[in-house]
C-alpha cells in the first residue's frame, strides 16, 4: 500500500514537471512570435514623391494618352485624392517650401522652406519605434536631412541636376558625405529603395520602416533615358485645353528659371516636343515605382505597407502660356495623392479638399502614433472612410508676393495686386480656367464674395503681402524683348533640342 501510494506521488511529481517543462517551452517558442506580431501591428510606411508633375499626367486622374499602369494601379487599391494641393511657394523654386511643408506639418507661413528645428515627419516615426531611411532628392538643409533619417543611401542635396550626371550622398554615422556622380536618376534612387527593403527583410523586421523615395523625374531637364525617348511621338501627343502661345499679361517675372525652357511664343511643336518627353520621363518614373512595389511583394512586406504616392507641385508645360509652377493656375497648383494598405478603404475617389502638409497628422492616424503638436495639418484618414465633419470648404494659395488665389468646391479667385487684376472661374463648368468671369456684370455679387474669403484667409493664415500697393505695374509686355538663357545642368540632347534657335 505504501509503496503504491509512493509511486503515485512520484507519478504525479513527474506530471506536474512535464507540464512545467512544456510550459516554459511554450513560451520560449512563443515570445519571439509574439515580438514579431507586435512589431508587424504598426504598418511600415512607403512615400513615393515625384517632382514637378502635374496631376493629369496620370493615367488614373484621367489621361488616356500616357501609359502608368502601376501607379493607376495604386490608386483602385486605395484612396486618390482629387483635389490635393500644394499651398505655393515665397520663391520660384516652389519645391523648397512644398516639401518643408510636406515634412513639417505645417503650413507655408509657419515654415516657408527652412526645416532647422523642427520636429520633421520621419523624426516623429522614428520617435515611435520606426527605421527610417531615405534616398532622392532633398532640397531643404543638410542638417534637417541628417536629424532625420537614421538611415540614407544616394541622396541628392538640391533642386535639380542633370539626369545622367546626379551628385549622390551617402548617409554615414548621422552625417551626409561628399557627392559622387551617379545617374540615371530614377534608376540610381530606385535601386537605393530596392536596396532598403532586400536588407530590411533580412534583418528580422523587429521594427517598422518608413522609406522615402524622392524622385527627380519628371522635374526638368526633359531629357528621358534613351531608351524611352520616342516612347511618345511628338505629334500624337494633344495640346491642353488650354494652351496659348502667350500668357494673356504679365505678372511677376516671366522668365523665371522654367520659362527659359522653351523660346516665346510657344508653338504648338514645341509644346508637343516638351510633353513627349515629360510622358517619357514619367513611364520610366511608372516603371521602377512598379519595381519597388514588386520588391514589397517578393519580400512579404506588402500586406502591412501603407504606400503613399504624391508629388511636390504641378507644371504648365504650355497651359496659359507657360511652362514652369510659378502661377496659381490648376495645373500647377493641383498634385496627386493616392494613398493604399491596410486599413485604407479600396478603389475609392476622395473629392475634398487636402493640402500636401496635411499627409503628416493622416499617416499617424492610420499607423496609430500620437498626432503631432503644433502642426497645421489635418488628419485626412476620416474622411478617407466616410466622415465629413473635418472636410475643408476651401484652399488658399500663394504665389512670391505677387498673386494670391482663394478656390471653394465650385469657385475660383486669383489675384494679382500689383496689376490690380483679378480672374474669377466657375470650375464647375470650366475647369481649364479659360473664360474670365471677373469683370461681368451679372457675376459683380460673386466677385465680392471670393475677394471677401481671400482676405479672411489671407488674415487667418498669416500672410503679410501686401493686398493694396500704391503703384499699379503694367499688364501689356513685349514677348520680343523676352530671352531665353539655358542653365546649367541642361545636357546636349536638351540644348540641340530647345535651344538651338536662341
Amino acid at each position: 500500500m505504501l509503496y503504491r501510494r509512493i509511486r503515485k506521488s512520484l507519478q504525479s511529481d513527474m506530471r506536474n514537471r512535464q507540464k512545467i517543462v512544456l510550459f516554459l517551452f511554450a513560451v520560449l517558442i512563443f515570445i519571439p512570435f509574439a515580438k514579431s506580431k507586435s512589431a508587424q501591428q504598426k504598418p511600415n510606411i512607403l512615400f513615393l514623391f515625384a517632382d514637378d508633375q502635374r496631376a493629369d499626367v496620370l493615367g488614373c486622374y484621367g489621361n488616356s494618352n500616357i501609359q502608368t499602369p502601376n501607379i493607376d494601379k495604386l490608386a483602385r487599391e486605395g484612396v486618390q485624392f482629387t483635389n490635393s494641393y500644394v499651398m505655393g511657394g515665397h520663391h520660384g523654386a516652389i519645391c523648397m517650401p512644398s516639401r518643408a511643408m510636406l515634412m513639417s506639418g505645417k503650413s507655408l507661413f509657419h515654415v516657408y522652406d527652412r526645416l532647422s528645428g523642427v520636429k520633421t515627419m520621419p523624426m516623429h516615426f522614428a520617435e515611435n519605434g520606426y527605421i527610417t531611411f531615405a534616398t532622392g532628392k532633398w532640397h531643404n538643409e543638410k542638417a534637417a536631412f541628417e536629424a532625420s533619417f537614421q538611415q540614407g543611401k544616394d541622396v541628392f542635396l538640391g533642386g535639380m541636376s542633370d539626369h545622367f550626371k546626379v551628385p549622390c550622398r551617402q548617409l554615414v554615422n548621422g552625417k551626409l558625405g561628399e557627392p559622387e556622380m551617379k545617374g540615371y536618376s530614377t534608376d540610381v534612387f530606385t535601386s537605393a529603395a530596392i536596396g532598403f527593403i532586400e536588407e530590411y527583410s533580412k534583418s528580422g523586421r523587429e521594427k517598422p520602416f518608413f522609406c522615402y523615395v524622392a524622385f527627380t523625374t519628371p522635374h526638368d531637364p526633359r531629357s528621358p533615358r534613351p531608351d524611352y525617348i520616342g516612347r511618345y511621338i511628338d505629334e500624337s501627343v494633344p495640346l491642353p485645353g488650354n494652351y496659348k502661345p502667350l500668357h494673356s499679361f504679365a505678372f511677376d517675372e516671366l522668365t523665371v528659371r522654367d520659362e527659359n525652357l522653351a523660346p516665346w511664343p510657344r508653338k504648338p511643336e514645341i509644346i508637343r516636343a516638351s510633353l513627349a518627353d515629360y510622358y517619357a520621363l514619367n513611364t520610366h518614373l511608372d516603371d521602377k515605382i512598379g519595381e519597388i512595389i514588386a520588391s514589397l511583394q517578393r519580400n512579404g512586406l506588402y500586406e502591412n505597407t501603407i504606400i503613399v504616392y504624391a508629388a511636390d507641385n504641378g507644371l504648365a508645360i504650355g497651359s496659359h502660356g507657360l511652362l514652369g509652377k510659378q502661377n496659381l493656375y490648376e495645373h500647377s497648383t493641383k498634385v496627386p495623392v493616392i494613398i493604399a494598405g491596410p486599413a485604407v478603404p479600396k478603389d475609392k475617389i476622395q473629392e475634398s479638399f487636402a493640402y500636401l502638409y496635411d499627409l503628416y497628422p493622416t499617416l499617424c492616424n492610420i499607423c496609430n502614433l500620437p498626432q503631432p503638436a503644433g502642426i497645421d495639418g489635418q488628419n485626412l484618414f476620416p474622411l478617407m472612410k466616410g466622415e465629413t465633419s473635418t472636410e475643408r470648404k476651401l484652399l488658399y494659395t500663394v504665389y512670391r508676393n505677387t498673386v494670391r488665389a482663394v478656390r471653394t468646391k465650385e469657385w475660383k479667385l486669383i489675384r494679382y495686386p500689383q496689376q490690380n487684376y483679378s480672374q474669377l472661374f466657375n470650375l464647375k463648368t470650366d475647369p481649364l480656367e479659360i473664360n474670365n468671369l471677373a469683370y461681368l456684370p451679372e457675376f459683380k455679387d460673386k466677385l465680392s464674395e471670393m475677394n471677401a474669403i481671400l482676405l479672411a484667409e489671407y488674415n487667418v493664415c498669416g500672410d503679410t503681402m501686401n493686398l493694396n500697393p500704391t503703384r499699379i505695374l503694367p499688364m501689356e509686355y513685349d514677348f520680343t524683348k523676352l530671352k531665353q538663357k539655358p542653365d546649367e545642368w541642361q545636357p546636349e540632347y536638351i540644348l540641340n533640342k530647345y535651344f538651338k534657335d536662341n
